[in-house]
């Protein structure tokens, strides 16, 4: 066997115990920074349908544009940058490149923290907003000429804005193939599943790696009935176990803002607070495997697996659990 393929790639987890209530969580500070998901996922025990609040905050959130084969100097636009750029909380431009591409392009970077035994990728990280960068200065002028004309090249991006935001988007979008989105929702009722039984009495004695599995499980329609033997998965549900009757399980896919899920969690908070509830719901999100960043902006290890999700069990109590996950070679999530 390949000594590529006998070792299951290690990962990094991170765990938070909290409240809502206390004043010093940092739940809105992580979820502001991992900036690019494609989907949330929701589990609901005991519960047959989407409760039409919680289906309304997921019915709103925002959509999306792709646009094809956009020439990245674009992203350097005068009138992009002043309508759609600065108007942000993040003013930052990243290229991850092979050698080859970095040397034709002609600017600062740094050595990729991923390129294994030989310098074959680099990073270009620029703030947009320093002063070099100002449309006219120096650093500008010279990014926007490799861009332009010795480092021609061309992606396909999937583009978001702010509430109120679609107008700036338009003058980029008038000139190149592009299309708009509205983000995926579905839906599975499940019936007679198996749950860890911490999860509604003594959570921290339940494994959080176990706990992450069994969740992954239910969200990709995984049985947990199977033997130890079987051929096809051996996977169970962690012991001690309890079985709930009935569970949904929504999930939502497209380019999600930090800003929508936040509100989906409030709401999921205030489901909570209904009586005669299940103590728990969980949520999850999972990051782009192959974007360039995770956390904050940090280099993301893409050619090395690919993690980057986190998973929110809250409780009716306002308390919470938070999981973060990421590949073991990126930088520890906040």
């Amino acid at each position: 066997m390949s000594v590529d393929l006998d070792q299951t790639p290690r990962s990094l987890l991170v765990c938070d115990r909290s409240s809502f209530l206390d004043e010093k969580n940092r739940i809105s500070s992580q979820v502001e920074q991992l900036h690019f998901n494609y989907k949330v996922s929701v589990l609901l025990p005991e519960c047959s349908s989407a409760p039409s609040h919680l289906d309304s905050v997921l019915n709103s959130f925002s959509s999306f544009y792709l646009i094809r084969k956009l020439p990245i100097h674009e992203l350097l636009d005068k009138h992009f940058l002043e309508m759609a750029v600065y108007q942000g909380n993040i003013c930052r431009l990243c290229l991850t490149l092979d050698k080859d591409s970095f040397q034709v392009l002609g600017f600062e970077g740094k050595l990729s923290r991923f390129t294994h035994r030989t310098n074959s990728r680099y990073v270009v990280s620029v703030d947009l907003t320093d002063s070099s960068m100002a449309p006219g200065g120096r650093g500008y002028l010279r990014l926007l000429t490799g861009l332009r004309s010795r480092l021609h090249l061309k992606c396909d991006f999937l583009l978001s804005h702010h509430p109120g935001g679609g107008a700036s988007l338009q003058p980029l979008l008038s000139h190149y193939d592009w299309s708009e989105h509205r983000p995926e929702i579905s839906t599975h009722a499940l019936t007679h599943l198996s749950c860890p039984a911490q999860l509604t009495s003594d959570l921290q004695s339940c494994d959080p790696h176990s706990f992450l599995e069994w969740l992954g499980a239910v969200d990709g329609d995984i049985s947990s009935e199977n033997s130890p033997s079987s051929f096809l998965s051996s996977f169970v549900c962690p012991e001690p176990k309890t079985t709930l009757s009935q569970a949904l399980s929504i999930s939502i896919c497209g380019l999600l803002l930090p800003q929508d899920v936040h509100r989906l969690i409030q709401e999921i908070r205030c489901y909570l607070e209904q009586p005669l509830l299940e103590s728990w719901v969980s949520l999850t999100v999972h990051g782009f495997v192959d974007s360039p960043v995770s956390w904050g902006g940090s280099e993301h290890g893409v050619l090395r697996g690919g993690e980057n999700f986190y998973t929110l069990l809250m409780f009716h109590d306002h308390t919470y659990h938070l999981h973060l996950a990421t590949g073991a070679h990126d930088i520890c999530p906040p």
